[in-house]
């Protein structure tokens, strides 16, 4: 499948939208309402936080030290103002949260703890036994850390839209139709082909062309919906979408 026709939005409801989520928005809003400012950005870190446990992981900690650093990298994040001299043109927000995790570990290796990591707070739900399993079963990789958390972000946002696209669907009662199709989305394997589905759903071909059309546009709208919470202007949507489906392809 073409990454540019399903993933393209050009509606004018889609430009109109971009400005009340991407992450600049976030970061202006915490110096007029705090806690609406710490909603959102928290929103965006249990979303994304895995890529950051697996490259604690990948720098030689433990299951239990990667969940405990990545709990207290989001609880100073979040509460010891690290974003108040982030300016609105800072980029994408995986290359600033990659940045200041770094910066974070740099800074926890020459510390001694005297106490649990993040005070025992949970600022951000992390599952680290799912984590711990999702980790072991990637396949071993030699490419570096950084390569390696940004093919993790890329599949933690089309995860995300997937997410989003079958809620839609369960809501609508149309569950079933969404287990049937998502096989034709990115990342799909699907083993019935078109006329094997159309014969088994008692519809013709040209109505599976239709909701598979359907539904890639949706995932597509979504997916940018994902994107654009972490960039920094609309212009970066489309060559965001462009980059993190090159990194799964590579």
């Amino acid at each position: 499948m073409s990454p540019a026709n399903p993933l393209r939005d050009d509606s004018p409801a889609s430009s109109r939208g971009f400005h009340t989520t991407h992450w600049t928005v976030v970061l202006a809003a915490r110096e007029k309402n705090g806690t609406v400012a710490r909603e959102a950005l928290a929103s965006l870190c249990s979303t994304y936080w895995y890529p950051l446990y697996a490259f604690i992981r990948r720098q030689g900690s433990s299951p239990h030290e990667a969940e405990d650093l990545t709990q207290e990298f989001f609880c100073r994040f979040l509460e010891r103002h690290a974003l108040g001299h982030v300016q609105p043109a800072a980029g994408k927000f995986r290359s600033f949260l990659l940045a200041c995790l770094k910066n974070f570990l740099a800074n926890e290796r020459e510390r001694a703890h005297a106490q649990r990591r993040g005070g025992g707070q949970s600022l951000v739900p992390l599952s680290g036994s799912d984590a711990e399993t999702r980790y072991a079963l990637e396949p071993a990789e030699e490419r570096a850390p950084e390569a390696l958390f940004e093919r993790r972000w890329a599949l933690a946002v089309i995860e995300r839209a997937m997410t989003e696209l079958r809620h839609e669907f369960v809501t609508a009662g149309k569950s079933e139709l969404f287990e049937a199709l998502q096989g034709f989305l990115p990342g799909g394997h699907g083993d019935a082909s078109r006329t094997d589905l159309a014969a088994k759903r008692g519809v013709s071909v040209g109505a599976i062309d239709v909701a598979v059309h359907r539904l890639r546009q949706r995932f597509g709208a979504l997916l940018r919906q994902q994107v654009a919470q972490t960039v920094s202007s609309a212009a970066e949507v489309e060559e965001e979408i462009r980059y993190l489906i090159s990194v799964i392809g590579s």
